[in-house]
Order: C-alpha cells, then sequence, then structure tokens
C-alpha cells in the first residue's frame, strides 16, 4: 500500500499527541500543584502540617527543634470533643488555639516545656473542638487572635 508523504506525517503527528496526552493523564492529569494547608486568623497565615489521624495527632510535634514563625500543625478531630493536650516529648514552648467545627477560637493558651518532657500538665479546650492548631509560643498573641475569632483554611483540609 502506498500512501503520501503528508498522510505518513499527519498519522505520526497524531500519534505523538497520543502519546503525550496519556503521559498527561497518567501523570495526574492537567491538575494544578496543590495549595500548602495554610490556616489564617486575623490575616496571620501560619502553613500546616496535618494531624488527622490518630499516630499523627498522638506524635504532634513531639521532638521538633524548631519551628519557624508562620508554620504550625492543625489537629483535626472526627467530631467534636473536649479535647485535652499535653507537651509529653515536645522541646520548644507552643500556643494551642483550640476551634470548633465553625472554625471559631473557643480557647487559646501557650504550653511550657516540662523539663522531663513526660507530658503531665494538661491543656484543655475548655468546650468542644474538632480543631486544634499548635505554632510557636508567642505567635498567638503577636497576631492578636483570641475567643470568637475565626479561622480560614486554605489548601487541602479536610473538613
Amino acid at each position: 500500500m502506498r500512501t503520501s508523504g503528508n498522510t505518513s506525517r499527519t498519522v505520526c503527528v497524531a500519534a505523538c499527541v497520543a502519546l503525550a496526552l496519556g503521559a498527561v493523564i497518567a501523570a495526574g492529569g492537567c491538575r494544578k500543584n496543590p495549595t500548602p494547608p495554610q490556616v489564617t486568623i486575623n490575616g496571620k497565615g501560619w502553613f500546616v502540617e496535618l494531624a488527622a489521624t490518630p499516630q499523627h495527632r498522638f506524635v504532634g510535634l513531639a521532638g521538633r527543634k524548631e519551628l519557624p514563625a508562620d508554620a504550625g500543625m492543625l489537629f483535626i478531630f472526627p467530631e467534636p470533643i473536649v479535647l485535652q493536650f499535653c507537651m509529653r516529648g515536645c522541646t520548644i514552648p507552643l500556643d494551642v488555639a483550640f476551634l470548633d467545627e465553625h472554625r471559631r477560637v473557643v480557647s487559646t493558651t501557650t504550653m511550657a516545656v516540662e523539663p522531663d518532657r513526660l507530658g503531665r500538665v494538661v491543656y484543655s479546650s475548655q468546650g468542644p473542638a474538632k480543631y486544634a492548631l499548635e505554632v510557636a509560643a508567642g505567635g498567638l498573641a503577636a497576631a492578636g487572635v483570641k475567643v470568637g475569632d475565626e479561622a480560614v483554611f486554605t489548601g487541602d483540609i479536610p473538613r
């Protein structure tokens, strides 16, 4: 069978386009890079690691030597409950803002490092909370965070 040069080039171009499209689809399509999770309160944003599983919530920020001023950890619980946190294994002081299911601050506190790092002191949300935001100590006060403020979640944060 004889084909003209133009037909053969057309088939070649179509095959190349199909291969490229297949590679894009296999790589996850044309999605943009996901937005890093961020929590913002009073205009101050913190890029957060997510602690959404029991194992991640148990470990939290234990063992960290430092925490940048624009970073933190967001603990996510299945249902609003009275939360109790401790500083087991933590080497840096932390602020925590407890948030209800509507992302409103229900309480805040600064958690001190315990000399033995056993986590004997318990810090409570005082009321039902679904989320807890931990940041470097002094970060919440610097942002003027107070009870009743609303947190804005951006990026890939489960509701």
